[in-house]
């Protein structure tokens, strides 16, 4: 069955099946219940169970976003009460606005608590799987970026969604983490906007919109999103460290794999970093977790380092090992492919088999 989000349904697999309890969680204010209840209005039957807010503030987005469908809302804090009127109603999707809400009156302990939350969403559970009814929870998340209660609601729920972006950007990316009809490869990229969020076709067009050429320490890599390819802007600067231990400040990737990075410059490529301050930052809000953009880090920080922008129509690719080489890296067709189509060659473990070798050639 289909959402009626083409982005979302492609993370699912295709769309939703009878019975599949999807969690959906990220940070607060990112676009979790915004984009749910845009699910719910091109649905032909929907309940939106109201936790977190009341029926007239989740009916005042539906009439911003634009009124369709046929939702019902329904504002219950007792997890009997919803499965009761599940059974009721029988509605086409049930939306849960959220899990850490809800509690029975069969347990001891406020809502949230790890048995409360476990007990909850099995019980949301069954009742799906009983009545074939696809079912969305959204769920908070701690302090530490992961998902807040028990591991178990992991393993109860079918597929868990990761919603995740910067508040101030407008892109945003729904990973799926977990899914049992689906592959777990795949991502969505949406763009916020004043009429809700809005499937992007071209996400590397958007995130290099703003890109400033011939500037030392930008760097253009392809990374593979599982079969989407996109195109993303690495930016570093590298200045002169007034501290005992230089900082390396990392935005959008891993701080331990920029230090790995930078150890290999400094003794494999001869770059003399060890006094100084390096920051690296992916524009647009994405975290990447894709090797194949550690020769564009490498190159941005080369490039600030050394004060000599790279060429505007170069797209680095390729992952570099702690001997300085640049490996392969998988789907480099489709990421050349992605490349041409915005004006971009690519530079990769063809072009250069060393990390001080593509220095040499694209900066000196």
């Amino acid at each position: 069955m289909k959402t009626g989000e083409p982005e979302l349904d492609s993370v699912l697999g295709g769309g939703m099946v009878g019975g599949m309890v999807v969690l959906l969680a990220g940070e607060p204010g990112i676009g979790k219940s915004t984009l749910l209840t845009q699910v719910a209005l091109k649905r032909p039957k929907v309940l939106y169970v109201c936790g977190e807010e009341s029926a007239s503030q989740v009916a005042l987005r539906a009439k911003r976003l634009g009124a369709g469908g046929d939702v019902t809302l329904f504002e219950s804090l007792d997890v009997d009460e919803i499965v009761a009127k599940v059974e009721e109603t029988k509605p086409d999707l049930v939306i849960v606005d959220s899990i850490q809400t809800l509690q029975t009156s069969d347990l001891v302990g406020v809502a949230g608590s790890v048995g409360q939350v476990r007990e909850c969403s099995h019980r949301l559970s069954v009742i799906s799987k009983q009545l074939g009814i696809p079912m969305f929870l959204i769920g908070h998340v701690t302090k530490e970026g992961t998902i807040a209660g028990p591991s178990v609601l992991m393993h109860v729920v079918d597929t868990v969604l990761w919603f995740e972006g910067e508040r101030s950007q407008a892109l945003r990316l729904v990973r799926a983490v977990k899914n049992r009809f689906g592959p777990t490869d795949e991502v969505g990229v949406f763009e916020m906007t004043e009429k809700g969020l809005v499937g992007v076709d071209n996400p590397s067009k958007l995130l290099l919109a703003e890109r400033v050429k011939d500037v030392p320490g930008s760097v253009v890599s392809v990374l593979l999103e599982g079969t989407r390819p996109m195109l993303v802007e690495i930016q570093a600067l590298v200045t002169s460290s007034q501290l005992a231990i230089p900082r390396r400040v990392a935005t959008g990737i891993d701080v331990s794999r920029l230090q790995m990075l930078t150890a290999v410059l400094l003794r494999r490529a001869g770059l003399h970093l060890g006094d100084q301050d390096i920051f690296v930052n992916v524009t647009g809000g994405v975290k990447l977790a894709d090797r194949g953009v550690d020769l564009a880090i490498c190159l941005a920080v080369a490039s600030a380092f050394l004060n000599k922008p790279m060429p505007a129509d170069v797209a680095a690719v390729g992952e570099v090992g702690l001997l300085g080489e640049v490996r392969k890296i998988g789907g480099l067709d489709r990421r050349i492919k992605e490349a041409k189509k915005l004006g971009y060659r690519v530079a990769s473990a063809e072009s250069g088999k060393s990390v001080a070798a593509a220095i040499k050639r694209l900066l000196e």
